[in-house]
């Protein structure tokens, strides 16, 4: 199962590299707004593209976003059909507060104090 979701891991990070990148490869669809409208030849069609106008990069990050997509749900998917959730503390062993024993505090003072009996004579 480690080895399954490994895979998964390295497909979800591959994916989504992939998309970061073939986003960044594109050339905007607003690039050419100023062109288009400053000719006159052109038309809205031009500017805003057509729904069938779909070229390499726009069908790779398509599929690439797809990969991604189904990866994340199915890391989602495995981690939540483990039986391990956050931390276990069940091997931990509770003390009482009778067991509990406090140490005595520290004597603060340095310099040796002569008991009272010696220094009223």
């Amino acid at each position: 199962m480690e080895a399954f979701k490994t895979v998964i891991w390295i497909l979800n990070i591959m994916s989504a590299l992939a998309v970061i990148v073939l986003v960044l490869l594109q050339h905007g669809k607003g690039a050419d707004a100023g062109a288009t409208f400053g000719s006159g030849s052109g038309s809205a069609q031009g500017v805003f593209g057509s729904a069938g106008n779909a070229n390499f990069l726009s069908r790779s990050t398509a599929i690439a976003a797809t990969v991604f997509f189904a990866t994340c749900m199915a890391m989602v998917y495995i981690h939540s059909n483990t039986s391990k959730h956050g931390l276990d503390f069940s091997d931990v062993q509770q003390s009482s507060p009778a067991q509990i024993q406090s140490a005595p505090a520290a004597n603060t003072n340095t310099a040796p104090v002569a008991p009272a009996s010696q220094t009223q004579q």
